[in-house]
């Protein structure tokens, strides 16, 4: 019911190697270093060429490949190579990894790094052998596959290794999962593939049905952050919006009530509060009592949408919690589990 088993204690470190935790999200990818802290933290895209006999060549990664999203030639594409908070295309996703390891570790650091990658509670098997594979490709050491949930909790500060209850959503690009933890490990979880990149799409939809413009993903991304309300409170806001009229082909500009990125945005919603109260319902009494104290903790991009806390306590009636570092809790804990072996070790045990 814990994490992933791929390693025992002891947690060797070789001379000159780096002890690496990789947050591989579907929006982005955060590297942290054993020592050092997070230090890498950009968007999960690729850029690419093709070139002669149908191959691929990686022309950038990372923040200056999303700055060409939506702008390239035709002889140039981006991709996301993590959907849904797994690899969808492996050679790309391990060009991906290859470029942000290399510039994460320092000159001098040349061994073979042991990884911690955190990976969503329910991929399967075949998922967990691309990101095992991928890292081994890339000249890893050792593989250590740990759930997103447990990881983020532990950057959250819950107490994983007590008898108590705690109750985490963490609300990704890919994905949404929601978990009952205790003991270090998942007394249940919950997981839907539904997250900030599916109310992006919405937007994207909606905009194009309502306004008869074309919109790119950055776009929606920053209407999303501007205007994007979970409890709709009769806001006024508006925000104009650049685009390419879907008629004439021409440059346009329209404005965008909150009013209606709250609509466009309320099915990704509803989906996640129906995945939290699916949770609660299978909940053990013994630990359900924990969590009406404690409360829900609310970790991962979405939970910074405009009253996700008012939605979620209106829904269950339960305090919630939203995480002060909530984009960066799985890659903290994560990193937490790398400066700790025996914690490592706890919830690596299954």
């Amino acid at each position: 019911m814990n994490g992933f088993v791929k390693a025992r204690a002891p947690w060797s470190r070789p001379y000159g190697a780096a002890d690496i935790s990789i947050d591989l999200g579907t929006a982005n990818t955060l590297v942290y270093i054993r020592g050092r802290g997070i230090v890498l933290n950009e968007p999960s895209v690729v850029a690419v060429r093709e070139v002669a006999g149908g191959k691929q060549e990686v022309v950038a990664v990372g923040l200056e490949a999303k700055a060409l999203v939506g702008k390239t030639p035709h002889s140039i594409t981006t991709v996301r190579p993590i959907k849904e908070g797994v690899i969808a295309d492996y050679d790309l996703a391990k060009e991906m990894l290859e470029h942000f390891i290399r510039r994460s570790r320092r000159p001098w650091q040349f061994g073979k790094p042991s990884i911690v990658v955190t990976l969503p509670h329910g991929v399967t098997e075949i998922e967990k052998r691309a990101v095992e594979e991928a890292g081994y490709s890339i000249g890893a050491k050792k593989i250590v596959l740990i759930k997103e949930p447990i990881a983020a909790a532990i950057g959250a500060n819950l107490p994983v290794l007590e008898p108590v209850g705690s109750m985490l959503v963490d609300i990704g690009g890919g994905t949404t999962e929601v978990a009952i933890l205790s003991l270090a490990g998942i007394v249940c979880c919950h997981s839907i593939r539904v997250g900030g990149d599916v109310m992006d799409e919405k937007i994207i939809e909606m905009v194009k049905r309502k306004h008869r413009l074309y919109i790119g993903e950055q776009t929606a991304e920053k209407i999303k952050i501007a205007l994007g309300t979970a409890w709709s409170d009769g806001d006024t806001q508006r925000a104009r919006v650049k685009g390419r009229d879907s008629v004439t082909g021409l440059p346009k500009i329209v404005e965008i009530t909150a009013e209606e990125i709250a609509e466009a945005i309320s099915t990704p919603l509803r989906a996640i509060v129906n995945a939290i109260k699916t949770a609660l319902a299978t909940t053990p009494p013994a630990l359900a009592g924990d969590i009406v104290e404690r409360g829900i903790i609310i970790t991962g991009g979405g939970a910074l949408i405009r009253n996700m806390d008012t939605r979620l306590q209106r829904e269950t009636g339960l305090p919630i919690i939203i995480d002060k570092s909530a984009l960066l809790s799985v890659a903290l804990g994560g990193g937490k589990a790398i400066e700790d072996p025996e914690l490592l070790e706890a919830i690596s045990n299954g």
